[in-house]
């Protein structure tokens, strides 16, 4: 029989070795940060508009926002609208791409998450890359992907200059990413940052953080539907174990927007900024706990997927 160490050894042979104590990641982004704050479900440029301005009022700086509803529930109008603030203020604005089969008129996605992104046939990867087109040709510059078919298929349209080379394409918590392997398996199919399990442990990012080079997005707080778990005092653990990373603040005790839309008012706007209130009270632990991490980072981001306009 083979013991555990042996099992453990094979593992490292293979290059995802099984990490019991994390190992400090001194990898950083481009600037020289070891996190960066993403701000998800940021619905419409009314949202847009309440996260940039509480930001400001906060003092908080927020790398990235990220859309749930996907590209074809906004307008031409709104996505060039989201795209002109993001360049202006430097932010990474990534939109979803749909449809998907939690929407669709299947039915296993009604039973179980599993597969709630996932693109129903060949027509629906079609319909996706429809929305990358789309919300590239209006500058958009980073797209949220649900389905690791539709992920592949991007990347060749970026090598083939379909797409622009500088799109950021990231993969969602709808991915199930739990383990170093599907991490390496993401980064080889055109993955450029990668949103992981929310419930991994410290041991189980760092095993991640040591199969890829990616940056790697983490919820911090959790929707409930994704677990419901709120991580504020790890994070300074998690920073040190996977850096660079996104943490990206949901919430829990809160609606599902999605898809959004005005028939919900000024809930997702709400919303939107009290997820930059909780990216100030995860800052301030940070600050207090392991100061050399909250070292600010030196000019404007050139690793991001900024809006091009």
């Amino acid at each position: 029989m083979t013991s555990l160490a042996d099992l453990h050894a094979l593992m490292a042979r293979l290059g995802h070795p099984v990490i019991q104590v994390p190992l400090v990641s001194g990898a950083r982004f481009a600037d020289g940060a070891p996190y960066r704050f993403e701000i998800p479900s940021v619905e419409g440029p009314e949202v847009l508009e309440a996260v940039v301005e509480e930001a400001d009022r906060l003092g908080v700086s927020v790398a990235r926002t990220s859309q749930g509803s996907g590209v074809m529930m906004l307008s031409d109008a709104e996505i060039s609208a989201m795209a002109e603030l993001g360049a202006e203020r430097g932010i990474e604005v990534n939109l979803f791409l749909g449809p998907r089969a939690a929407w669709d008129t299947g039915g296993q996605a009604k039973l179980t998450q599993a597969v709630g992104a996932a693109a129903r046939g060949n027509s629906m990867v079609a319909a996706c890359v429809a929305d990358a087109e789309r919300a590239c040709s209006l500058g958009i510059r980073s797209l949220l992907v649900g389905d690791l078919g539709t992920l592949e298929v991007l990347w060749q349209l970026k090598a083939d200059g379909t797409l622009p080379a500088n799109l950021v394409l990231k993969t969602s918590v709808l991915m199930p990413l739990t383990n170093g392997p599907t991490a390496a398996i993401f980064e080889r199919l055109g993955a450029g940052t990668l949103n992981v399990g929310t419930d991994l442990t410290v041991p189980q990012l760092a095993e991640i953080r040591a199969a890829t080079s990616l940056p790697i997005d983490l919820y911090l707080e959790v929707p409930d539907d994704q677990g419901g778990f709120v991580r504020f005092y790890e994070a300074v653990e998690i920073v040190r174990a996977a850096a660079p990373v996104y943490l990206k603040m949901g919430l829990r005790n809160a609606p599902n927007i999605y898809p959004s839309g005005r028939h919900l008012g000024v809930i997702p706007k709400e919303l939107g900024r009290e997820r930059v209130r909780r990216a100030a009270l995860v800052r301030r632990l940070v600050e207090q706990l392991d100061p050399a991490l909250a070292k600010p980072a030196s000019g404007r981001p050139t690793d991001l997927g900024v809006p091009e306009v």
